[in-house]
């Protein structure tokens, strides 16, 4: 069977790997983000090339997303509708970014990663105010959806890893957010951000259908159990695990970009 959907060169072993690799990815993403985190290096082992990587982690990540979105909206902590336009922007950004990338090399974002991630890491450790209660719109929701909503997205087609986290730092400290909501509002927006992504990917013809498609199963399973763990628990469950991600996040690009 394995015959007629995988590659000659991709053993059971590492298929095995790679849905094993979507399904915990779908999980802790649907929480703090940081799937790219388990999925990228996944396939990397596996055999494939930095860009065909790219390409197919963009496939299983949007069914992921997708399935947090759907387990989140149908719970009523984010309305779909009111999302649209900032969705769009999110996909336009995502696009742009993914031309981008093929011109800039990934080592000039590298260099600031990770001191971005630890900040983020800091911020939701110290930050007093844990508990799940709404505080103070620092930034109107128009100008959130045309500015940082858009920069998040680009952000996400020209790299990638942290894109979650860096929405949820952007609705908690700007629209006041509580954890919980800003988590179930950034999987849409990561969404869109895949899509426009995979876009760009699609058409450069850099992505493994097969092994994506059977990824992607995994991981809407994976995230269907975060979102459904993370709205029980809440906040308590997603800021440390958001502060763990972005931690080993950080501590992964350093140690590829200096080892």
């Amino acid at each position: 069977m394995l015959e007629f959907l995988l590659p000659a060169d991709l053993s059971g072993t590492l298929l095995l790997l790679l849905l094993s690799a979507a399904l915990l990815a779908g999980f802790i993403d649907a929480i703090a983000g940081g799937g790219g985190l388990i999925t990228i290096p996944a396939l990397l082992i596996a055999g494939f090339a930095p860009v065909e990587a790219l390409g197919t982690n963009k496939v299983q990540g949007m069914f992921g997303s997708a399935m947090s979105t759907i387990t989140y909206a149908s719970k009523g902590h984010v309305d779909v509708r009111k999302q649209l336009w900032p969705a769009v922007l999110s996909f336009a950004g995502s696009f742009v970014g993914a031309i981008i990338a093929t011109i800039i090399p990934p080592s000039v974002l590298q260099a600031f990663l990770p001191i971005l991630l630890i900040g983020i890491a800091i911020y939701f450790a110290f930050k007093p105010d844990a508990q799940d209660i709404e505080r103070v719109e620092r930034l109107r929701p128009f100008v959130f959806g045309m500015t940082i909503v858009p920069l998040i997205g680009f952000y996400d087609g020209l790299f990638g890893p942290g894109t979650g986290s860096f929405f949820m730092l952007a609705f908690v400290a700007l629209s006041g957010y509580t954890l919980l909501k800003a988590t179930a509002h950034t999987k849409l927006l990561n969404f869109a951000s895949n899509i426009g992504g995979f876009s760009f990917f699609a058409i450069a013809g850099t992505i493994n259908w097969q092994v994506g498609l059977m990824m992607g199963i995994a991981q809407m399973l994976g995230s269907r159990l975060g979102a459904t763990l993370a709205m029980r628990v809440g906040g308590r469950l997603i800021k440390p695990l958001l502060v763990v991600t972005c931690t080993v996040l950080a501590a992964k690009i350093l140690y590829d970009r200096f080892s």
